[in-house]
């Protein structure tokens, strides 16, 4: 007996159905996004108000559009496109007929940042409204590096960009000299000596802007290292004066030249080399921020980028970047990488959250002696430093129970946006663009 088939007809002309809703089904997170975005009103849309020129693309349709495909990992504005003619939720966003080429598509994500923020903060502002996040409560604090559109074979170190800078001035005095010689022995075939000489004196003008940039970057980083080693130093004689021996190396002032290994990209120059993964491997990126909502939701109720390696300076500007409206914050957890003293200090200056950072790297494994209930840490001294009012803070019960929430929220969410969404690299260069699409 031959084996049955189902027929494929693909010559048969056929229609549409009216309505692109019966080619969706009703689950579809497409239904849920149209309708959340058009309960926006947002104002802060960059468009033509004097109505000239060619028709514009409704801004909700767009954002709508961007939404979607964001979160079924199409982020490439050339992917977009191509979806609004194959995908049949996508066309349904679009109105069935509409196809937003990838430069309109583009254009509209970075003119519209404040739009974005904005719609950002009414959608939690909504999800508080139905209940899914408390006005008042917790976040905790972590990062994720992503990586930049640059490769890091595209970077020159501090001391290699002085090294080349002094084999171009050979060079190019070589060849000046060369041409002052009448009789010169000639080039090789379509080398012209001027052009050979201009071509090392834009490499060397090349060459000295990274070495200014990373001198400019230095200087900024430079005051942090000096309030560190001068802590570090009264510390130790905090330690002196008391009797007690300093343990460890004397602290050492910062040098007053960058480090040999800092480093510039020629192709996104506000990218950096950054540790990455497990920090075994080392990637041009940029250091994601968010701030995720503790009381259950896993909301991100703040977020940004920033261009900086590690995560020292980073607790302040994370509490600063959640919007007072959408959430009060009373705790504000965070890993050893984001723990300073200036910093806790900031945050909970003026009736500020409480801060619980770690102060020293913890142990993912929990031994036999973690599962006993322990007495409750005997509270510090009056003249305790803030690193050991903080040490005390994390071992208390109620310490022990709010830090315990910053693994279960944030880095969940890093492992979605990254596993599951599958972003993990930036299409856009430098970090005013790809500030725009947080």
């Amino acid at each position: 007996m031959a084996a049955k088939f189902v027929t494929v007809d693909r010559d048969t002309p056929m229609m549409f159905p009216p309505d692109l809703r019966e080619w969706i089904s009703e689950d579809s997170m497409v239904h849920f996004i149209v309708d959340a975005v058009e309960m926006l009103d947002i104002k802060g849309f960059e468009i033509n108000e004097r109505g000239s020129g060619s028709a514009q693309y409704p801004p909700k349709m767009m954002l709508a559009l961007l939404i979607y495909c964001y979160a079924t990992k199409r982020f490439s504005s050339r992917e977009i496109e191509h979806a609004t003619h194959n995908d049949i939720a996508v066309r349904y966003i679009c109105g069935g007929e509409l196809h937003p080429d990838h430069d309109t598509i583009c254009t509209f994500r970075l003119k519209n940042r404040v739009a974005f923020k904005e719609a950002f903060a009414k959608v939690l502002m909504l999800g508080r409204e139905l209940g899914h996040l408390k006005k008042i409560g917790g976040i905790s604090i972590d990062g994720t590096k992503i990586k930049a559109n640059a490769s890091k074979h595209a970077a020159v170190s501090y001391k290699r960009a002085g090294e080349m800078i002094a084999e171009l001035e050979k060079e190019i005095e070589a060849l000046v000299r060369k041409a002052e010689e009448a009789d010169s022995a000639p080039l090789d075939d379509g080398l012209v000596l001027p052009d050979e000489i201009k071509r090392r004196e834009d490499r060397k003008a090349a060459l000295e802007r990274a070495r200014r940039v990373m001198e400019e970057r230095y200087a900024e980083a430079k005051e942090e290292k000096q309030r560190e080693y001068e802590a570090k130093k009264a510390e130790r004689e905090k330690r002196r004066e008391a009797g007690k021996k300093p343990r460890g190396k004397e602290p050492q002032p910062p040098s007053e030249t960058p480090p040999d290994d800092m480093q510039f990209n020629f192709t996104d120059e506000e990218s950096r080399i950054m540790k990455a993964g497990n920090g075994k491997h080392y990637e041009q990126a940029y250091n994601a921020q968010a701030a995720v909502d503790t009381e259950g939701s896993m909301l991100v109720v703040g977020q940004y980028i920033t261009a900086h390696a590690n995560d020292k300076q980073e607790l302040s500007p994370a509490v600063a970047s959640v919007d007072p409206a959408i959430r009060e914050i009373d705790t504000a957890c965070a890993d050893t990488g984001y723990y300073s003293e200036k910093a806790v200090l900031e945050v909970e200056s003026d009736n500020g959250p409480m801060v619980y950072c770690a102060v020293e790297k913890q142990s993912h494994h929990r031994s036999v002696e973690d599962l006993l209930k322990k007495a409750e840490p005997v509270p510090p001294t009056d003249d305790a430093s803030v690193k050991e009012i903080m040490a005390f803070r994390l071992k208390t019960r109620d310490g022990r129970a709010v830090y315990k929430k910053r693994k279960e929220t944030v880095e969940p969410v890093f492992g979605i946006i990254k596993t599951v969404l599958g972003f993990r690299e930036f299409l856009l260069r430098g970090l005013d663009k790809v500030s725009r699409v947080v």
